[in-house]
């Protein structure tokens, strides 16, 4: 017998899909942008945009000394910065993980502080407060030790917390599995888990140096010599000679010159622990 219940139909949704959606939102955002950079492109007074900024004569009478110094400098003061700031934060991230309470205590003020306070403050007390206290007291190194310790002393305070994450990061067997073999505490620390550690903030690391590559031009509230100037100061410098801002462009060029190969430093070593991982 042939079944006669009719069935009911299904009704369909009205409106879009999300996936229309999303679409419909995305198109919606790249006109925006393209609208945006036409518009900007359409009324800019690019004449004297390349007046200000692009004179190919001051330019050229930058170089060489722009490398030579001024980003041989910016360089040398963000590496000896670095340096400071990964031991000293080093030694924070440990005195975190002590089981002495007053290490932990004085670690958690210190990256408490040096974390809130802005870097411009950090440079100024260190080329003003330390030798009003310690009169006849020189920093090793003169200006470049000065700036690698303010450096340092900021870093330190993320590198501090970073350190200490990967630490914690490395599964608990690895120590149990080092001290089943005979290592030390200390020993089990060094060899095995600080290694591993620096594999996983490997990148995070890498960002602070690019962030130290910038904060180095706070160098000019030290009050440095012609030849102990960076990239930024040595920017103002001819820009206010030539009464022309094509130094400061050409400086951030520099800057570029360091941080996007950095940058995709970071990105490609943040796939890889991506890949890792799965």
């Amino acid at each position: 017998m042939a079944d006669t219940t009719e069935k009911t139909p299904v009704p369909r949704r009205k409106g879009m899909t999300r996936r229309q959606k999303r679409s419909l939102s995305r198109g919606i955002q790249y006109a925006v942008f393209v609208a945006a950079v036409v518009a900007f492109g359409v009324t800019a007074d690019w004449g004297r945009l390349r007046n200000q900024f692009a004179q190919a004569e001051i330019a050229e009478r930058m170089f060489p000394e722009v490398i030579t110094l001024a980003l041989k400098n910016t360089v040398l003061y963000t590496v000896t910065g670095f340096g400071v700031g990964l031991a000293l934060g080093m030694l924070i991230a440990l005195m975190r993980l002590s089981s002495v309470g007053p290490y932990r205590w004085l670690a958690g003020v210190y990256i408490e502080i040096f974390r809130g306070l802005p870097a411009l403050l950090i440079f100024i007390f260190i080329g003003v407060a330390v030798p009003l206290a310690f009169p006849g007291t020189e920093i090793i190194g003169g200006t470049y030790g000065k700036v690698a310790l303010a450096l340092g002393l900021v870093a330190a305070a993320y590198m501090a917390e970073t350190i200490r994450a990967g630490i914690q990061a490395v599964p608990k067997g690895q120590m149990e599995a080092a001290r089943s073999l005979g290592f030390s505490p200390g020993r089990a620390m060094v060899s095995i888990i600080i290694p591993q550690a620096f594999r996983i903030i490997l990148p995070p690391l890498t960002n602070e140096l690019v962030l130290l590559f910038k904060d180095s031009s706070l160098v000019l509230f030290l009050g440095v010599t012609l030849e102990e100037r960076e990239l930024s100061k040595y920017g103002r410098d001819l820009a206010s000679q030539t009464a022309n801002s094509t130094p400061i462009l050409v400086a951030g060029l520099c800057y570029l010159l360091i941080t996007v190969p950095l940058g995709f430093v970071v990105r490609r070593m943040e796939a890889k622990a991506q890949e890792a991982v799965r």
